[in-house]
Order: structure tokens, then C-alpha cells, then sequence
């Protein structure tokens, strides 16, 4: 006999939370007031060199055109924020210390999720036998916040990023298109009031309005979308961050209430969290793939990892490290790192005495 369908939704959730999960929903396949988001934020330009975004026609904002068949999709959040990782506050007052993104410093998260969410569809299977799905981690056109915020997994905050009342923003989302015809979940309330602690802590004022995010200006789109120059009326504002900024996280008063995540494999690498920048700097091309081999960081490959330490390292105290450091990538055969560590030691140059001074 066929299995009833809120018992069913039941099992999946029990499934998933024995597999990591920290929380699971359901989400019907109408994004239509998305897709109308969607389409503004691409007429203004805000997606940058990012041309995937608009690549896939609405595939991205239509479930069943994306996935044939698709009547219900199941969405998966788990948390990634590492216990023993040094806090954002502190890695951003040490100029000489390299700050990564915190999702980064572990794992890759799309394999990781990518497993478990393939364990619960044979769980699925097992109990119904098979059925038609396809798994989602970041992975394709997949509009996947809002598809969470639908299936009550948070609302969207005024940063873009996903909120829970009761684990903040430090999580990770995964999908499961499916042809099973589930029973959706209620949406939640937004709870961002008038707080506007990230649209005012943005370095670079990425969040032009409430709930809008111009991602040219985003810290984590230059340091790992951009594949080119960073302009430089953003290098100042980066700071130490080489790759990605957590900053809107950092300051959003629901992550008081933020989980550490229970997963091993996002636990900090070695040299990733608090790293010298100058050591960070030194690695040649074997030595950073070895040392990110299974990381996000890999993706964004050797140059762009030394363009974006070029620009800390520009905004780093003056030492003779640094400045050696520099000095010997000055003529680094590619153009983009020579021209970023041109910038960063026009940073360190010492005023002339006298200049803009009056005679007489």
C-alpha cells in the first residue's frame, strides 16, 4: 500500500536529521514573485561577470523546467560554523593574519552535501522504491534561498542570506527535486524589523538597499567570482579578507543563537584560519593545491589566491616581511599579480618630507 504522504514527510525528516541535517523542508515549485525579483536584479546589472545567472532562461526559477516532473522539492540547511575556528571580529583586527570566509575553511560543502542528500534519496527508495529526483547543492540554476524560505527553513534578510530565529545564518542549503507530490511547509515571518547592522558594517557597501545586493561591489564576488583586476576603490575596504567576508553574518543579531556545526569535515584546515598572510603568500602553485586540495578555495586556482593576498598584504602594517614578500612577486609572469602587487606597495610608501609644504 502506498505510504501516507505526511507520515512520509515525517520519515524524511527523521532521515535527514540522522544524516547532519539540521533541518528539512518542503517547498512547492511556484517561484513567480521570485522570478520577478530575479529579473530586476539582472536588468540592473548586479550580477557582475557572474553571466550564469541569466544563462538558463527560467530554468533557474522553474522547477519542472529545470527537472522534468518536478511537483515537490525537498531542501535540506546544515550548519557549518566551526567551534575551534578563530571569531571574524578578532582574524579582522590582525592586519597581518589572513581572513577566510568561515564556510571555506573545511571541507568542500558540496560534497559533503551532496552525499548525504543522495543517502536520503536511497532512503527514500528503500521505503517507496524508485522514484524521480535529482540532487542540488549550488550546483545548477536553482533558486535556492528562496525555495528555503519557502519550505519554512527562514526568511531571506536584508544581507540576502537566509535568517532562522532559532540558528542564525551560519548554514549551509541543499535541494532534492522531486516528482513525489509532498505537502508543502508554511513560510516563516521576516523578523529583520528595522535592524540594519549588515547594510551599514558592509565594508563596501554592497547592499545598496534593503533585501538588494549589488554583488559587483561584494567582497566575496571580487576575491572569488571577478576573474580580473579588483578596482581599486574596493581594495582598501577588503582589508585581510582573501577570500570571501562574513561581515553582514558576523554583526546580524540572530547568529547569537547560531549552532556550531556537528560535521568534523568543516572543521578548520591547517594555515587556513588565522593564517600569516606572508607565509599564505609564499605558497607556489603545487603547494597551493596540495594545501586546499578537497577546500572552495581550490576553485578560485593560484593567481587569483595571490592577486587577493597581494591586496591584504597592500593593507597590512609596514614590515620588512611584508615588503620583502612583495618584492618577490614583483615579477611574477602574470599580469594580474604583477599588477596587484604594484598597488600594494604603492601602499607602503613612505611619504616625502616637505611635500605640500609652503616656502617663504
Amino acid at each position: 500500500m502506498p505510504i501516507e504522504t505526511n507520515k512520509l514527510v515525517d520519515q524524511i525528516r527523521r532521515w535527514g536529521q540522522e544524516l547532519g541535517f539540521d533541518q528539512v523542508g518542503i517547498a512547492d515549485t511556484d517561484l513567480s514573485a521570485y522570478e520577478a525579483r530575479l529579473d530586476q536584479w539582472l536588468a540592473s546589472g548586479f550580477q557582475g561577470e557572474m553571466e550564469w545567472m541569466g544563462a538558463h532562461g527560467r530554468k533557474r526559477s522553474r522547477p519542472p523546467l529545470l527537472h522534468e516532473g518536478t511537483r515537490s522539492v525537498i531542501t535540506v540547511r546544515m550548519d557549518y560554523l566551526p567551534a575551534d575556528a578563530t571569531p571574524v571580529d578578532e582574524l579582522l583586527n590582525q592586519p597581518d593574519k589572513a581572513c577566510i570566509s568561515r564556510y571555506a575553511l573545511g571541507r568542500d560543502y558540496h560534497k559533503t552535501l551532496r552525499g548525504r542528500l543522495k543517502s536520503l534519496t536511497q532512503r527514500i527508495e528503500n521505503e517507496l522504491g524508485s522514484f524521480n529526483h535529482r540532487v542540488f547543492t549550488d550546483s545548477a540554476p536553482v533558486l535556492e534561498k528562496p525555495l528555503a524560505e519557502k519550505s519554512g527553513l527562514g526568511w531571506i534578510g536584508k544581507h540576502t542570506n537566509l535568517l532562522n530565529r532559532h540558528a542564525g545564518s551560519w548554514f549551509f542549503l541543499g535541494e532534492i527535486y522531486t516528482d513525489l507530490d509532498l505537502p508543502p511547509d508554511e513560510p516563516v515571518t521576516n523578523h529583520c524589523g528595522s535592524c540594519r547592522r549588515c547594510i551599514d558594517i558592509c565594508p563596501t557597501q554592497a547592499i545598496v538597499a534593503p533585501y538588494q545586493l549589488d554583488a559587483r561591489r561584494c567582497i566575496s564576488y571580487l576575491t572569488i567570482e571577478l576573474k580580473g583586476s579588483i578596482p581599486e576603490e574596493f581594495r582598501k575596504p577588503m582589508g585581510n579578507r582573501i577570500y570571501g567576508c562574513d561581515d553582514c553574518q558576523m554583526v546580524c543579531p540572530w547568529n547569537r543563537y547560531a549552532q556550531f556545526s556537528r560535521v568534523d569535515e568543516f572543521s578548520p584546515r591547517t594555515d587556513l584560519d588565522a593564517g600569516d598572510l606572508v607565509h599564505l603568500f609564499a605558497w607556489d602553485e603545487p603547494t597551493f593545491l596540495s594545501r586546499t586540495e578537497g577546500t572552495a578555495i581550490r576553485r578560485i586556482g593560484h593567481e587569483r589566491w595571490l592577486r587577493n593576498i597581494a591586496v591584504a598584504l597592500g593593507n597590512a602594517p609596514t614590515t620588512d616581511k611584508v615588503l620583502t614578500a612583495l618584492r618577490a612577486r614583483q615579477n611574477h609572469p602574470s599580469p594580474l599579480v604583477r599588477q596587484h602587487v604594484t598597488w600594494a606597495l604603492s601602499q607602503h610608501q613612505k611619504p616625502v618630507l616637505g611635500r605640500n609644504r609652503r616656502s617663504g
